[in-house]
This record gives C-alpha cells, structure tokens and sequence, in this order.
C-alpha cells in the first residue's frame, strides 16, 4: 500500500471524493500538471525538480509547479474559487495556454495575470495592484475569482477585495501554482460563496468542425 500523497485526507472536501495520483486522468473542469499538459507541446521542457501532485480527484494541487484548468473561459462573466489548505509560495488567476508551468512565480510574462501569496497581483512582471492591507489569505481561506474578458477582481470568504487587475490578452483559462508546502483546493462548482451577479461557473462549449 503507498503511502498517502500530501493533503489527501477527506477532511474540508465538499465533495468528499477520493484522492488521486498527478497523471491519472482528470476531468475536463479540473487541472493538468506541468509535466502532463507542458510536456505534450514542448518534449524534455520540465525544469529538474518539478514536481506538482493533484490529489483528490484533481481538485487539490500540491508540490512544486503550476497547473493549468482544462476549460477556457468563454463565456462573458466567469467566477471560480480557491482554498488555502495550507500556507506557503501560491499564485491562483488566469493564464493563456502559452504559459510556462514551471515557472514560480507566474505573473512574470503576458501570459498569466494571477494574485501571489504575497497579496500582489503580478501580469508581465508588473504589479497590477494588491490587496487591502491585513487582508491576506490565510490557511482555511476562500478565493473567489471572477473574469469577465477584461477585469480580474478578487474575493476573500465572499467579500470584494475591490482590487481589479488587467492585461491579459486572448483565451484564458484558471490557473494555480504552489511551492514551499502550499497546498491548494480548486472549487469549479457547488462553491462555498454565491457568485456575484451576472457571474457564474465555467460552461463548457463544444466545438463543432
């Protein structure tokens, strides 16, 4: 029997479901690892020591590197949540496909416009704007995410962090990073806080060629 991978315990699942291995498959609303989803477009790209692990069916990122949601956000008002099982070196937000996933932090190019531990909100290596003073999430937190094509805005256990970030261009989809014994909780649906109005889950559009 192996032993259980970091943070695969039940405990504060809404779902309560079973814990899995980085590499197995994963459901199109959750995430692919940095070796999985950056290895199919570039062979032999992984940097040495990149290691994220996906446990509970792909809905907690653990380890060191960045995962990248399968789901584009299409529609016009997204919103989607993260919680902080445990402190250390995060990043969550949106990202192109062109990102590298295993870079941390992410925010130091244009492909990727997320909210670090730190409370800086990074896009091309500029600081967009941060979070309030003594509002930093700490382990045990909800952050909500919307997107609406234009501003990233960010809540923390439901409240507004009224801290909008900017930039990004193209198709984007969320995206997570930890290191330093980070451990994060991905929340694509049945979300611990209502949505503000007009925003809602990620839709999936299927293609018709």
């Amino acid at each position: 029997v192996r032993p259980p991978y970091p943070g695969s315990s039940e405990r504060d699942s809404p779902t309560g479901e079973s814990s899995a291995r980085g590499g197995t498959h994963i459901q199109p609303e959750q995430l692919s690892t940095a070796r999985g989803r950056s290895a199919e477009r570039q062979q032999g790209a992984a940097k040495p020591g990149t290691d994220v692990v996906i446990v509970k069916s792909g809905r907690r990122i653990c380890g060191t590197g960045a995962c990248l949601a399968n789901a584009p956000l299409h529609q016009n008002k997204s919103y989607f949540e993260f919680k902080i099982q445990s402190t250390g070196v995060w990043g969550i937000g949106v990202a192109t496909q062109k990102v590298n996933l295993n870079q941390v932090p992410l925010g130091q190019d244009s492909h990727s416009l997320v909210l670090r531990h730190d409370g800086s909100i990074y896009h091309n290596n500029e600081e967009k704007n941060r979070l309030p003073a003594n509002s930093l999430p700490q382990e045990g937190d909800i952050v909500g995410v919307t997107y609406d094509h234009v501003e990233l805005s960010l809540y923390l256990n439901g409240k507004n962090m009224q801290c909008p970030a900017s930039g990004i261009r193209g198709t984007v989809f969320p995206i997570v990073y930890v290191d330093d014994s980070a451990i994060i909780d991905c929340q694509f649906s049945d979300f611990y806080h209502t949505p503000p109005e007009g925003f809602e889950k990620i839709l999936f559009e299927q293609q018709i060629f």
